[in-house]
């Protein structure tokens, strides 16, 4: 039997929990990338949400079970493609 590599299909899988635009349970989060009174960054698996907001807060992180929960006034929620490390310098060597 072959082995299968996984692709982005098959990306570890995440859910948003919204309640009242004040509070967002996130789960698959990877890292905590950055989080201050006006946004956050959180990777998850290939991707990264992005949040604005205003007097947001990170009220509890666990990185073991890939759950963190923010607290705040919630505006956007976007995603976007995980970025490749070196890609300017690999991009830069073809």
């Amino acid at each position: 039997m072959e082995a299968k590599t996984a692709g982005p299909a098959a990306a570890a899988p995440h859910d948003l929990i919204l309640e009242g635009r004040s509070r967002l349970t996130v789960t698959g989060v990877r890292r905590v990338l950055r989080c201050d009174a006006e946004g956050a960054a959180l990777a998850l698996a290939g991707c990264v949400l992005y949040l604005t907001g205003a007097e947001l807060s990170v009220t509890a992180l666990d990185l073991e079970k890939g759950e963190a929960k923010l607290a705040g006034r919630i505006d956007t929620l976007e995603y976007a493609e995980a970025r490749s490390p070196g890609g300017f310098l690999r991009r830069l060597a073809r």
